[in-house]
Parts: structure tokens; C-alpha cells; sequence
């Protein structure tokens, strides 16, 4: 008799796309800078690996740097090569989701309880507990972010001369990733966008909540920084080196 065939569940989707304009460095994205002995977006791949939750991680980069990419996985972190799958990302975000989305229809067998957590490559200090809740809280409601508290008064202006509001600052949060999905959820929601919504998105939670579904809030934390300008690398490094001691 034939066997059944395997439906593979779980997979992370590690964003890398980043050009590192906001970082001052043209020829070498933020992603590829060293923190410590590693580039950064080895770190972060390193964390989800080493939860062991994961049929695949796949490292969404830009398609010109997918063999420098593979090359210094190979060199930095060696033992999680068997895990990994290095695939060519979007021009946009949005665009690199989908295309982990259809990386993972591709290469593997998928039901409605298939789950895809998709993480900033330069948020390399998530904790595995930050992606474990992450992937119950999508098998459970569907889809997940992880937030922390606002802990500075959000001022809104829709002019960007005068304020417009104040909003209770006990009902705002700060979004971080990972943002998890069941895959089936967010492939619907991504394809049901108008091309205005499409054009304007910058987060793919922000595509679910526009299609009227819910999206349960994971606690984050402070630590889990995303490297964006030269002063976050600074800080990055000191606290691998508190971390180190």
C-alpha cells in the first residue's frame, strides 16, 4: 500500500531582504553586518533552529545575494545548514512573505493546520519562548503578533504640523516579530487585498485585521531590538557582550 503522504507544519520565514540604507552602509546590508563572530541574520537563524519546532527555516534574501547568503550559513552555523532553505525574496516585504508562502506550497506537503512564523532577520535576540507562544498562539486563534507595551505617549498628527490626538497610551503597544499565521489564513487574506491596500501594507498582520479576523497579541520584550540604524548595532553588540559575561 502506498503511504500517506507527510503534512509538514511548521516553518519560519526569516525576512533578510533589507538594503541597509537607514544604517549608512549601501554595499553590505544590515543583516550581513557582524555582531560578535557572526552576522547578525546568523544569530537569528541559530534561535529558531535551535527551538527544534521546525519542519524548515527559510531565509528570505535578496536573489543576487542568495549564494553569499548560503556561504556564510555554511561557514557561521554549519550544523543548522540541514535545516535551512536559502530562497530569493520580494521587492517588498509583502512581496517576500508571499514569496515564502509559495516557497513552502513548492517544496512541501501543507494542510489548514500548517503554521509560518515570520521573523525580522535583524531581531537576533528573540528567546524561544517569544517563538514557542508564538507558535501556539497561531495554531490557536489563527494569527499572532508579538507586542510590548507602549511606553512612551503616542502623539498622532494627520497633517504633520499639529496633533490630532492623543490616544490612552494603556491600549497602544509596540509591534516586534515574529508574526505567525496558519499559512492557508494568511495566503487568503494577502490574495484578498485591493491593490491599494497591497501597495500601501508594511505588515502582515495589518493584512489579516483588514479581512476582519483576529489576531491574539504575544508578550515580547525589550531585548528583542531590530538592528535598523548604526546606534542599534551599538547597542546590539553591547548586549551580546552582557550576554557573553
Amino acid at each position: 500500500m502506498p503511504q500517506n503522504p507527510v503534512i509538514h507544519n511548521t516553518f519560519a520565514a526569516i525576512l533578510a531582504g533589507g538594503s541597509g540604507s537607514r544604517m549608512g552602509s549601501a554595499d553590505k546590508p544590515k543583516q550581513y553586518m557582524m555582531l560578535g563572530e557572526k552576522p547578525v541574520f546568523v544569530h537569528t537563524v541559530e534561535k529558531f533552529v535551535a527551538t527544534g519546532a521546525f519542519d524548515a527555516v527559510l531565509v528570505m534574501c535578496p536573489d543576487l545575494l542568495r549564494q553569499q547568503t548560503t556561504d556564510l550559513l555554511l561557514k557561521y552555523a554549519p550544523a543548522c545548514a540541514p535545516y535551512v532553505v536559502v530562497c530569493a525574496g520580494g521587492a517588498t516585504r509583502n512581496d517576500t512573505v508571499c514569496a515564502a508562502i509559495a516557497e513552502v506550497e513548492a517544496r512541501w506537503i501543507t494542510d489548514d493546520d500548517t503554521l509560518l512564523v515570520t521573523h525580522d532577520a535583524v531581531r537576533p535576540f528573540v528567546d524561544h519562548r517569544i517563538i514557542l507562544e508564538n507558535l501556539e498562539a497561531a495554531a490557536r486563534v489563527g494569527a499572532c503578533d508579538t507586542v510590548i507595551p507602549a511606553t512612551d505617549t503616542i502623539v498622532e498628527s494627520l497633517d504633520g504640523d499639529v496633533i490630532s490626538s492623543i490616544p490612552p497610551r494603556q491600549a497602544l503597544y509596540q509591534g516586534q516579530t515574529p508574526q505567525s499565521f496558519r499559512l492557508n489564513l494568511l495566503k487568503r487574506c494577502l490574495e484578498a487585498l485591493t491593490q491599494e491596500e497591497r501597495d500601501s501594507l508594511t505588515d502582515a498582520c495589518k493584512a489579516v485585521v483588514l479581512a476582519d479576523e483576529p489576531v491574539a497579541l504575544v508578550a515580547g520584550d525589550a531585548a528583542n531590538m531590530k538592528i535598523t540604524y548604526p546606534h542599534d548595532l551599538r547597542i546590539a553588540r553591547a548586549l551580546m557582550e552582557d550576554q557573553r559575561a
